[in-house]
């Protein structure tokens, strides 16, 4: 059952706006922007602005371009690196064996 508050929800000079109201809007130009997975993005642009060369694709992230058959390759994402992965980069087996080898020697007292 309604409440019978109609004006719930709005806001003072809540109203239909129409461009008598709002001013002209600023003229406009839609560009194609296509990624690697030939994904096609027209995002709107003020008629003044600068175009940029490439757009993110809001489907796949892949960067996009306005040339349909030659799209800008996607980045290369390094994947994740554990620790260990990056203490083998830097040490060797060798030094690993020495390093627990002085680790153990100390934990049980010899050193």
């Amino acid at each position: 059952m309604a409440s019978g508050n109609a004006i719930r929800g709005s806001r003072v000079g809540a109203g239909p706006m129409g461009e008598a109201e709002r001013g002209e809007s600023a003229p406009r130009s839609r560009i194609s922007f296509w990624c690697a997975n030939k994904h096609e993005t027209r995002p709107s642009f003020a008629a003044e602005a600068v175009i940029p060369e490439t757009w993110d694709c809001p489907r796949c992230g892949f960067p996009a371009g306005q040339d349909e058959d030659n799209p800008p390759a996607p980045s290369r994402n390094e994947p994740y690196k554990t620790h260990l992965a990056y203490v083998r980069e830097r040490r060797t087996d060798a030094d690993g064996e020495a390093i627990l080898a002085e680790a153990l020697a100390k934990l049980r007292g010899e050193i």
